[in-house]
């Protein structure tokens, strides 16, 4: 998820199950793509898979280690997931939620991701996307016009960024974390180091990305 780049899917797909195989989506940040009618074509093509992955703590900013698994074949899933000891009640019969994932002692998430989606409902989830996907853009615009290298096309709310040579990009990235003004990580993309910024607060401003955007380029002048 360097770029927010997708996949073809519906042609990869077509071409997976022409051969009978199982085509599995780990949509872990970018999924959520499809609930904006802005985003959708990205992940146009979804539904002919036969599984998808998908995280809630990311994107929807609901508590760490929430995401979601979907599955064509639930007789599939459970039998891959479930085991059976004598000492559990229920064992070996109809797929309960434990059946399902490979943690039988976890707690009750579920609770905290149905509030999130809740409150947001619908709406609220495709407005979450598209305004980071707008501060995004926001954030490849300012540091181009500052004189600095946006090396992908910003398609959702990842922006890689450039400063010059490996070694210098990795010590902006440093000094822009030890300023603390907004957080960037570094990443390496066709073989080059790069800043990479993910826009994924629901309570990011465009003040709080061009506060960023002033900062990154005060500390790599």
């Amino acid at each position: 998820m360097n770029t927010g780049a997708c996949d073809e899917l519906r042609e990869a797909c077509e071409l997976v199950h022409q051969h009978d195989g199982w085509v599995h989506v780990d949509g872990a940040f970018g999924l959520w793509a499809a609930a904006s009618s802005a985003t959708r074509h990205l992940v146009a093509g979804l539904e002919l898979a036969d599984s998808w992955a998908c995280d809630g703590h990311k994107w929807l900013n609901l508590p760490y280690d929430s995401a979601f698994a979907f599955c064509r074949r639930p007789d599939v899933h459970a039998a891959t997931m479930s085991y059976a000891a004598a000492y559990l009640v229920g064992s070996g019969g109809a797929p309960v939620g434990a059946d399902l994932t490979a943690e039988s002692s976890r707690r009750a998430r579920a609770f905290a991701v149905w509030a999130g989606l809740r409150e947001l409902g619908r709406d609220g989830v495709a407005a979450l996307v598209d305004r980071c996907c707008a501060l995004a853009r926001r954030f490849a615009e300012g540091l181009t016009a500052a004189g600095f290298e946006v090396a992908n096309e910003v398609v959702l709310n990842q922006v890689l960024v450039g400063f010059g040579g490996d070694a210098r990009t990795d010590q902006v990235v440093a000094a822009v974390q030890a300023d603390g003004t907004c957080w960037a990580g570094g990443t390496t993309w066709r073989g080059r180091r790069l800043m990479r910024l993910s826009v994924s607060n629901a309570t990011t401003t465009v003040a709080d990305v061009d506060r960023s955007v002033a900062a990154i380029t005060r500390l790599a002048a």
